[in-house]
């Protein structure tokens, strides 16, 4: 699945007035099956670009097309359709409390689902093998009928990744996916990934504040400043020096300085659409 950005705009609703948008004038093409990391100083816009890209946001300007086609301007049963075909996941999982894991996993699994299946899967979970070996790929097999409020932050957010491996998505948006993990686990989850996506052809897109890791493992960066496209590159052609513009006066960032530590406490998740 394809995505065309053509000078694209986002506003949100709640912003201020006289506030510049989100994002400015924003022309990108990420074509089907591709590896592409966003990264940037904090409030650089990658977190709007990701929820743009999953239909989750509307643009204010510009087209933005998915597909071949323009999502917004489908009907809205289309549109729910084309939402059950991305994989949106955020930095925080929005994951019930006094769920299972088994089900929080396969909860992935509602947009190819009918109405009373998928009611009926929140008490009978409907595929536990495939939920385990999800899990597994993550390190968290042990974990598959442990309750999520039991859970660490690091193991929450590695839960919303496994997650992605059974989503029926053909294109995934991570925002933020190793912001409480360890680097070791770091580079086992951007690893696990990768290897999920390339296995299922679908186009992967994350944002990382772990620049080191988003050019060891993605083959093309795009760099936000400002809600405005810095540089769009190979990982081979991202020097040092660009790395410096885009983060001047955000160099704590680039260290990775001020991240939050590693399994951290949970902050309450954010309410996101069911896909």
């Amino acid at each position: 699945m394809n995505f065309d950005l053509d000078h694209v705009s986002v506003r949100h609703r709640t912003a201020r007035p006289g506030l510049p948008p989100a994002l400015q004038g924003l022309s990108l093409r990420i074509a089907a099956g591709e590896r592409l990391a966003v990264i940037g100083p904090s409030g650089a816009g990658k977190t709007t670009l990701l929820h743009l890209l999953a239909c989750a946001q509307p643009p204010s300007a510009g087209r933005f097309g998915v597909g071949g086609s323009a999502p917004w301007s489908l009907p809205r049963r289309e549109l729910q359709r084309l939402r059950g075909r991305l994989f949106l996941a955020p930095q925080v999982p929005p994951l019930p409390p006094r769920q299972r894991v088994v089900t929080a996993v396969l909860a992935a699994r509602l947009p190819a689902l009918g109405l009373w299946a998928s009611v009926r899967s929140l008490f009978y979970p409907h595929d536990i093998p495939a939920a385990f070996d999800a899990l597994d790929r993550f390190d968290l097999g042990e974990k598959l009928f442990e309750r999520v409020d039991r859970l660490s932050g690091g193991e929450r957010q590695r839960v919303g990744l496994a997650r992605a491996l059974l989503a029926p998505a053909q294109a995934w948006f991570v925002d933020e996916p190793l912001s409480a993990l360890d680097p070791t686990r770091s580079r086992q989850a951007v690893t696990t990934l990768i290897a999920g996506a390339q296995e299922r052809g679908a186009t992967l897109v994350a944002s990382l504040h772990q620049v080191d890791v988003a050019l060891e493992h993605f083959p093309r960066i795009v760099g936000l400043r400002n809600g405005q496209l810095a540089f769009d590159l190979p990982a081979a052609e991202v020097t040092r020096e660009r790395l410096a513009r885009l983060y001047d006066r955000f160099e704590h960032e680039l260290r990775g300085e001020g991240a939050a530590a590693p399994d951290a406490p949970v902050v309450q998740p954010v309410v996101m659409h069911c896909r």
